[in-house]
């Protein structure tokens, strides 16, 4: 059975970008082993408040914040807190499949132990492999691991880039928009994938798709001028929402 404690706890979140005010006093939790949607027409926050997750927004000059953000009952934003160990447990997938492009697919998915100093061949043969497994891309790249990442279709890129992500063994794995470029095929080994990472992982995704939202995500966030509108099971917010700017947005008057 599926644990329902909350992995992340959001609260009072605020986050500017120099003087512009990009989400506003943000209030929202994450269930382990659940996926979270997170929905809202272009320049709402919700990428803004995904990258909030693992301090990714700090990389943007001019970002500052208040409010906490509680993993596992500890508030990573806490200025004592390295951003670095905060991404080893958070991962992250964007929008554009980004493998290294000099690097073979082995190399990519190897890239980040590498990074953490773990150079055993033997070690990451065996990381590699379960990475890629996980990401459900192992038996189209098995035979090729020595070419290049960048040969690979964007789908397999992305999952790929999955791949990566889960071979350092985050806790969470967020992802922003990361269909929004592929086919319908490739979107749907995707969400297919998402469905078994759960069983391991918090997933949080940001999505435009409202289909994919509510194919995928127990959980939904819909989000609208930097304020969180409206958050509850997936299945209210699509069926019987309580905000009336919910609705307008998922049946498609506006977004």
């Amino acid at each position: 059975m599926a644990k329902t404690e909350n992995k992340i706890v959001v609260t009072g979140l605020n986050v500017w970008f120099l003087e512009k005010q990009a989400l506003k006093s943000i209030n929202m939790y994450i269930q382990e082993n659940h996926i979270t949607a997170i929905i809202g027409p272009s320049g709402c926050g919700k990428s803004t408040f995904v990258r909030c997750l693992n301090r990714m927004h700090e990389t943007v000059a001019g970002a500052t914040t208040s409010g906490t953000v509680f993993l596992d009952g500890e508030n990573i934003l806490g200025s004592d807190i390295d951003p670095v160990m905060v991404r080893r447990k958070v991962g992250m997938v964007f929008q554009k499949p980004t493998p290294f492009p000099t690097m073979t697919i082995f190399e990519n998915v190897a890239a980040g132990l590498k990074l953490n100093g773990d150079k055993d061949r033997k070690k990451l043969t065996v990381v590699v492999e379960a990475s890629l497994r996980q990401a459900a891309l192992w038996d189209e790249v098995k035979d090729s691991l020595d070419k290049p990442g960048s040969s690979l279709s964007g789908g397999q890129q992305q999952r790929l880039c999955i791949a990566r992500a889960l071979a350092v063994k985050p806790e969470v794995l967020l992802l922003d928009e990361p269909c929004s470029a592929l086919d319908p095929i490739s979107t749907g080994k995707i969400e297919e994938l998402l469905h078994q990472l759960k069983k391991n992982l918090t997933v949080v995704i940001v999505t435009h798709n409202m289909q994919q939202a509510a194919r995928v995500a127990d959980f939904t966030g819909f989000f609208l001028l930097g304020e969180l509108i409206e958050f509850d099971v997936t299945t209210r917010i699509f069926t019987a929402p309580a905000d009336k700017r919910t609705e307008d947005y998922v049946t498609g008057r506006f977004g």
